[in-house]
Order: structure tokens, then C-alpha cells, then sequence
């Protein structure tokens, strides 16, 4: 049984070096860039941009999205960020993330949860609120700049809905917003050979 104990210890001297280093990265921004204008959103205004990971072979884990906003328009409320899959629009929802309600304007950070991005694959950022424009709007800030990537990222389209479900293209419109993901690491050759070590020794105790 000590042996046991002392192979768990290898395993864990092993992997605790990868879990210190895996980090939260910005993969993609357009925050630093000059706005130009913004878009309203509301729940009869919802708003959409994609974007696709890298390649990463074990996919990565969605830290937080950031979005760049101006103050809104009157007495909006319920204001809401989630996660889609892709297709040619938004397809199916993913999961919401939780953030603070940006009508003051600047940058907010909405934390994700539970969320796995798959390598080399498109997602969309789907904004929406509680309120229609009419009783106030949130407004998503907009730049003519492209963002920057990285680690072979890619920005996708901009897309604009009246009710969530049909969906029309809003380019070359550029909302303004950041990825923050972390890798997931393999596990090293070393690691998993200590693992095989430790289900042996387990074996030979209970005979």
C-alpha cells in the first residue's frame, strides 16, 4: 500500500506543473482598436459574431468572453452573453456566461463555466437583452479594424436578429470583443506510465 501512496505522489509531482502553467490566454481581441460606431441590443435586437479555434489537438477551455461597450439607451435590463455552436448562423445554445450589466460603458468580462471549445471549430457570441429597444437599449461598440489573433484563431462573420432565430448578416461591421481561453494540456508519456505503475501496485495489493 505504500508504494501505493508513493507512485500518487509521483503522478501528482508530474502533473502539478502543467496545472500552474495552464492559464487563461487572450486568442482573439479587436479591444484595442479605435470604435467607430455601435450596435443596439435588445431582445427584439439580438447580436451575434463567430469566431473558430485553433488547433489545439485536445480542444481548449472558455475562460471568458470580453466585450467593448458604449452606455446604453435608456432603461434596459437582463442583458445576456452566450455561446453557440456554428453553422451558417447560430445553431444550438451552448450555455450562458455571467458577467455585470454594462450600461455604463467600457470593457466587461463574462465568465464562463463548464464550457469546452473543440480545436478548429466555429462558435458564435450571441448578445441579447430583457428589454426592447424601445424601453432602452445596451450598445455593443463596433470598429473598422480587424482582431488580432493568435495561435492560428480566426474571426468569423456578424450576424443581427429581431428574435434569436432568424439570423442575417451584419458585415463588415466588426463588433468589438475578446476570447480568453486555456489549452488543455496531454498528459506527458511519463505521467500516464506512472498511472499504469499505480493501477499494478493496486492490483497486487488486493491479491
Amino acid at each position: 500500500m505504500q508504494t501505493v501512496f508513493l507512485l500518487l505522489a509521483a503522478i501528482l509531482g508530474l502533473f502539478l506543473p502543467q496545472i500552474v502553467a495552464a492559464q487563461g490566454t487572450i486568442y482573439l481581441t479587436s479591444l484595442g482598436s479605435a470604435s467607430t460606431t455601435n450596435t443596439i441590443v435588445g431582445n427584439d435586437a439580438w447580436r451575434a459574431a463567430d469566431f473558430r479555434t485553433g488547433t489545439n489537438s485536445l480542444g481548449y477551455t472558455l475562460n471568458s468572453i470580453q466585450l467593448l461597450m458604449a452606455p446604453a439607451s435608456g432603461n434596459p435590463s437582463g442583458f445576456s452573453v452566450m455561446l453557440y455552436s456554428s453553422g451558417s448562423v447560430p445553431g444550438s445554445y451552448l450555455g450562458t456566461l455571467s458577467g455585470p450589466n454594462p450600461g455604463t460603458g467600457g470593457v466587461f468580462a463574462y465568465a464562463a463555466s463548464s464550457l469546452t471549445l473543440l480545436p478548429a471549430t466555429y462558435y458564435y457570441v450571441v448578445v441579447t437583452s430583457g428589454t426592447s429597444v424601445s424601453n432602452g437599449a445596451y450598445t455593443w461598440s463596433i470598429t473598422s479594424v480587424g482582431p488580432t489573433v493568435s495561435d492560428d484563431w480566426r474571426p468569423g462573420g456578424f450576424f443581427g436578429s429581431s428574435d434569436g432565430t432568424s439570423w442575417i448578416p451584419y458585415r463588415p461591421n466588426p463588433f468589438q470583443f475578446a476570447v480568453e481561453a486555456t489549452a488543455i494540456p496531454e498528459p506527458s508519456i511519463a505521467a500516464m506510465v506512472a498511472l499504469g505503475l499505480v493501477g499494478l501496485s493496486f492490483l497486487r495489493c488486493r491479491k
